[in-house]
């Protein structure tokens, strides 16, 4: 499954998630089987190359996340501490993260 991001940096191990309008970049995730297979970086969520993306997780659950939505994705929101790739997908693993709704 992918799971998107936005983050400042672009180094997996350091990047940070961040309020859309400070991303720089969107992180892409490839996680399947409780593991990642992958972290890429681009420049929008909607130009990854990907026709389908699963996951949306955002800095918070007040952001505008309509156009992720009508792409299709679930839309999920980071816990407090939960501020690199690698604590969101823990979170995501164990199901703490919160869950945008309209």
């Amino acid at each position: 499954m992918l799971i998107v991001m936005p983050v400042k940096g672009n180094d997996p191990k350091e990047a940070r998630i961040v309020p859309r309008m400070e991303a720089e970049r969107w992180a892409l995730v490839d996680f399947d089987a409780g593991e990642v297979n992958s972290v890429t970086f681009h420049p929008d969520w909607d130009r990854t190359g990907e026709e389908w993306i699963d996951f949306a997780v955002l800095e918070n659950r007040y952001e505008n996340s309509m156009d992720l939505m009508e792409a299709g994705m679930m839309v999920l929101a980071r816990r407090p501490g939960q501020d690199t790739i690698e604590l969101v997908i823990e979170g995501f693993k164990f199901k703490e993260l919160d869950e945008v709704g309209l």
